[in-house]
Order: C-alpha cells, then structure tokens, then sequence
C-alpha cells in the first residue's frame, strides 16, 4: 500500500511540454511561426480584403476580418448587371491563351536546345550554354525596345500586326522564359546515365526516338518544374503585356488588375478579388506538381 500511495504524479500536457523544450527548439519554433506569418499573412490579407468593403479597406485602422462576407468585389468582376463590370472572364481567358502555348512551346524548345548542349559534342557549347543564361541575366526593361524593334521589322515583311497580337505576345515570353528553361534542362539531362541511351542507339532508335522513349519519361520531374516555371512568368508578366496589347478585349489579367488600381474610384476591395483569382491558379499547380518539383529542382545540381 505505501508502494502504491508513493507512486508519481501524472505528468500534464504543460509538464511534458516544459520538459520537451529548450532554447533551440523555442527558438526554431519563433523562426518558423515569423517565417510562415511573413508568407502566408499577405495573402490571407487579400483573401480577406476581397470580402470587405471600401471603407474597411481605406479606413485609418486596420481590419483583419471582413465584418461580413461580401460578393460585390467578385460580382463587379463577372456578373453583367454589375456597375462597374469588368469582363474579368475575358482577361482570365486571354491569360490562359498566352500562358498555356507559352508554356508548352518553351518546354519543346528547351527540350530540343538542351539535349542537343547535354548529349552532343560540337565546338563553343559551354560558351553557348553561358550566353544563353548571360541573356537571361539582362532586365526585361532593356530587351524589350530591341525586341519590339525587331519584331516591327518582321512585321513589315512578312505582313502581321506586333500590337494586339497574343501570338506575338507569346513569342516575346519563349525569348524571356527558353534560355534558362535550357540551362535547367540542361543540367537535368547531364544526371541521367549516357549508356541507357547508347544501348537504344545501338538496337536502331534514332536521335528523335531516344529523346522520345528514355530521355523524356526520366525527365518528367524537370520538364513539369520548367513548364510551371514559365506559366508563372507568362500568367504574372505585365510589362510586355502593357507595351504590346492596346486593346482591352485583349487585356491578360495583370494588365485588367493594373487598371482597376488606377481607377479614380476606391475599389481596392476588387483589385483584391482580381489578385485573388489570378493566384489561386498557380497555388493549385504548385500544389498538385510538388512532388515533381522537389525533384526537379533539385537533381540537376547533383552533377553538371
């Protein structure tokens, strides 16, 4: 009976919690809650800002929750008898036109581009490879005049429009997205053992069969982190956008959203809903890809 009178205590949650921790594991914990409030308050802020109205948003205090979900920001973005109708749909359908071809045109290019630099021996290809990047080094701000320049003398010849074009918009986003697209591929492909292609070179597939049947399905996890890598860029891209699309039935979406701001009248409530929509996207894909992203980004540094 004294054994069991001087048994001990049951240890609470708070015990355990208070014996668990030290200063390193405090300290790990603050940096980890500061890191991810940095990431994700901003946008739980738009997300919110959406649902409030003008006044809650350009008041002189803060307001971290909507009083009440409100739809008229997302209503004034979609529904005709709005007051202010914006069409949204129409941009979200011009950003899908250039994002998608744009995506998919860099990753044939850049597939062809890098296997070419990671397989085949020619003179100057280390120098070519670095040039390639160098281009991607330069603001966009810089390239843009002598690409519109020559896109205008092209035009003059072969008899298309550069303004009010998405065709030639996509062009100008593979001149921006390829080159680094190349390099990343590039790297990948250098992993990937050169006797599994010798041995199909050998039993009679061509060049084009290799690439087809072994280097691409082994290249999956680097072909998606390069296609979702240039949907971003051509789906949030508004320089070149604003300098080739006059037309608002043609805005993309950056450009819809950079109007709305600039509206005399306060309706940051719709900005918010606009940015809201045009994020959501590009978290699905990221979301649903991650698997093929880790991977994708991180095998080509194991060798190059």
């Amino acid at each position: 009976m004294a054994a069991m009178t001087n048994a001990p205590a049951k240890k609470s949650f708070m015990d355990h919690l208070a014996a668990s921790l030290n200063w390193q594991r405090f300290l790990f914990a603050l940096a980890l809650f500061i890191f991810l409030s940095m990431i994700l308050f901003p946008f739980y802020w738009m997300v919110s800002s959406s649902f409030k109205a003008g006044s809650e948003i350009g008041g002189r205090h803060p307001v971290y929750v909507p009083s009440q979900l409100r739809l008229d920001a997302y209503q004034e973005l979609f529904n005709p008898e709005a007051e202010h109708f914006q069409d949204f749909g129409t941009n979200i359908r011009n950003s899908v036109l250039v994002a998608f071809p744009a995506a998919v045109f860099t990753v044939i290019i850049s597939v062809l581009g890098a296997y070419a630099v990671a397989r085949l021996h020619f003179k100057g290809k280390e120098v070519m490879l670095n040039s390639v990047l160098i281009v991607y080094l330069f603001p966009a701000v810089l390239l843009i005049i002598p690409l519109f320049a020559m896109l205008s003398t092209l035009s003059q010849s072969l008899g298309f429009q550069v303004q009010d074009n998405l065709p030639v918009l996509i062009l100008t986003y593979l001149a921006q997205t390829t080159p680094v697209a190349i390099y990343m591929l590039t790297s990948y492909f250098r992993t990937i053992p050169q006797e599994i292609e010798q041995a199909a070179l050998i039993d009679g597939c061509t060049r084009f069969e290799v690439i087809w049947r072994i280097t691409l399905p082994l290249s999956i996890p680097a072909i998606i982190t390069v296609g979702l890598y240039t949907f971003m860029i051509a789906w949030n891209e508004l320089l070149y956008a604003l300098i080739f699309l006059n037309n608002r039935d043609l805005f993309t979406m950056p450009i819809k959203i950079n109007a709305i701001f600039n509206d005399p009248s306060n309706r940051l409530n719709t900005v918010m809903a606009a940015s809201t929509i045009m994020t959501l996207p590009v978290i699905i894909l990221f979301v649903a890809f991650e698997r093929f992203l880790e991977s994708g980004l991180t095998a080509g540094g194991v060798k190059g």
